[in-house]
């Protein structure tokens, strides 16, 4: 009964099942992992202390920034040049922006500086000179941004001295020296333009080390990996056995093997051209006879 499964058709189909529900099954053990390993992230960071509050250390050392070294106090010497505006960034549910300076260092490079938050719009903003002359800063260490940093503003076309992104690879394009991969921001701002004090900017968490919205992301992409292959097994299931119930009712003579050599349904009506009408053969013998009467009388 089940020798259809030796067909060149079905050869395909098992093979499809065959190779898809391990492809399904170990993605959805990836997705898996990939949280899990959130979590265990998550867990070690609750269990270290808080990275502020441990020694600082000369930047340097804690190059490159990791999950480790994020958020650790780091010491950097040199001075203040080149002033930039990031704007569009949310502190205490209020809409401000960060004023970033560049700590030129005596290595060349120029380490980025968020020494406060401001309300308000960016644009034509008074803001606080930076410190002139050499000066010595310990600020909590965080990687450069990405597209996927909150407040991060890709869209282009800011005026000019601000950024959207606090990240190397962006100011690296308006400043002629080279620039760290990392950036800090001061645990005290100093007096703002109008005798308010800038707002200190909060050190964030690494990304990936806490129970976010993409750590649900992927346990949900796991039920979904599973629930593909439990569809395809189920879908196997169910076409073999309308398979083995249609070569059944074959071999039971419910329905014949060849659709075409069906019988003829008696109830059709009859072709009124067939040979077989004796009308269409023979002719109505009650007619005239053409060819007499159209023989003329002499």
């Amino acid at each position: 009964m089940y020798r259809f499964l030796l067909t060149p058709r079905w050869w395909g189909i098992n093979l499809f099942v065959v190779l898809a529900i391990p492809f399904c099954v170990f993605m959805g053990t990836w997705q898996l992992g990939r949280f899990e390993d959130r979590v265990q992230s998550h867990e070690q960071a609750e269990k270290q202390p808080d990275p502020s509050t441990r020694t600082a250390k000369p930047l340097d050392e804690l190059l490159p920034v990791d999950k480790v070294t994020s958020g650790r106090p780091a010491v950097a010497t040199g001075t203040y040049a080149d002033q930039f505006l990031v704007p569009g960034r949310e502190l205490d549910d209020r809409q401000g922006f960060y004023v970033l300076n560049m700590l030129r260092t005596d290595s060349g490079k120029a380490l980025p500086v968020v020494r406060g938050w401001l309300p308000g719009s960016a644009s034509d903003a008074r803001v606080p000179a930076a410190p002139e002359g050499e000066v010595t800063v310990t600020g909590d260490l965080q990687a450069s941004e990405n597209t996927n940093s909150d407040g991060v503003d890709v869209r282009g076309g800011l005026p000019r001295g601000q950024v959207g992104m606090i990240s190397a690879a962006t100011l690296v394009n308006l400043v002629p020296y080279d620039v760290y991969d990392a950036w800090v921001t001061l645990p005290e701002a100093g007096a703002g333009a109008t005798g308010g004090a800038m707002k200190p900017v909060p050190a964030a968490a690494p990304q990936g080390s806490g129970l976010d919205l993409k750590a649900f992301q992927n346990l949900g992409y796991t039920g979904e990996w599973f629930v593909f292959a439990g569809f395809v097994l189920f879908m196997w299931f169910r076409l073999v056995r309308r398979e083995a119930e249609a070569v059944r009712d074959i071999a039971l003579g419910l329905v014949p093997e060849d659709p075409a050599a069906a019988p003829e349904d008696p109830s059709s009506p009859e072709d009124p051209s067939s040979p077989e009408d004796p009308s269409a053969s023979q002719g109505d013998p009650s007619a005239p006879d053409h060819d007499v009467a159209s023989t003329p009388v002499r």
